[in-house]
């Protein structure tokens, strides 16, 4: 049976994942086609794939990864026409912030959380502007304490998520709870089962990731 939100998609829809490492997930960049193995990557978004095309046989449903490693939200921001609003998606699945923090305590080189607000704003009106009915999901930025996220540093990251948040509700998009889903999870594995270095998810912590985003977006 075809859910509600499945229905409110157009005929062939092309739902695009965009983010950093954690989307990104090793896939590979010369092979962009739709539903291609490799070019969708070895984590969560592979792992939709297969449950979207299984639910929804003969639809012409096309799923692409767009996500690349170290990406903050002003990556994003610079390569949005190109790998975004080119391809005319009907829906955009985006988690970004991680980096943003990270790489302000390990590279001198991050975003405010204000600035972060500002551009990720920016970069959903570009969508609603361009592609008014495409759906929108934005995935809650999130770490695992050990590995190389620090304890000290996650303040910053969980304000990040309220950000998120925020946003989620203000452009009607659907929020997938990825640090509660973790944060959860913790009860049963441990961190390093989850995310070896803290913040890119092993195969478990990716399945955990594609099993909240199914039942976020419902469809």
């Amino acid at each position: 049976m075809t859910s509600p939100a499945a229905a409110s998609l157009p005929t062939a829809p092309l739902l695009l994942f965009q983010g950093d490492s954690i989307t990104d997930a090793g896939r590979d960049r010369n092979r962009p086609a739709p539903n291609d193995a490799a070019g969708l990557g070895a984590g969560y978004v592979t792992r939709i794939a297969g449950v979207l095309l299984g639910r929804h046989p003969r639809a012409g449903w096309r799923l692409v990864n767009r996500g690349v490693s170290g990406d903050r939200v002003v990556d994003l921001l610079a390569r949005w026409p190109r790998d975004t609003l080119h391809l005319q998606p009907d829906l955009v699945s985006v988690l970004v912030g991680v980096n943003d923090t990270w790489h302000a305590y390990n590279h001198h080189n991050g975003v405010s959380v204000a600035r972060y607000e500002e551009i990720y704003r920016l970069l959903l009106r570009d969508v609603r502007a361009a592609r008014p009915q495409c759906r929108l999901v934005l995935g809650e930025p999130f770490a695992l304490p050990g590995g190389e996220f620090a304890a000290e540093w996650m303040p910053e990251l969980r304000e990040r998520s309220v950000v998120v948040r925020r946003l989620a509700q203000e452009f009607g998009a659907a929020f997938v709870a990825y640090q509660t889903c973790f944060d959860a999870a913790l009860a049963e594995y441990t961190a390093a089962e989850l995310a070896p270095d803290g913040v890119h998810p092993s195969p478990l912590g990716h399945e955990l990731m594609a099993q909240a985003w199914l039942a976020a977006v419902g469809i």
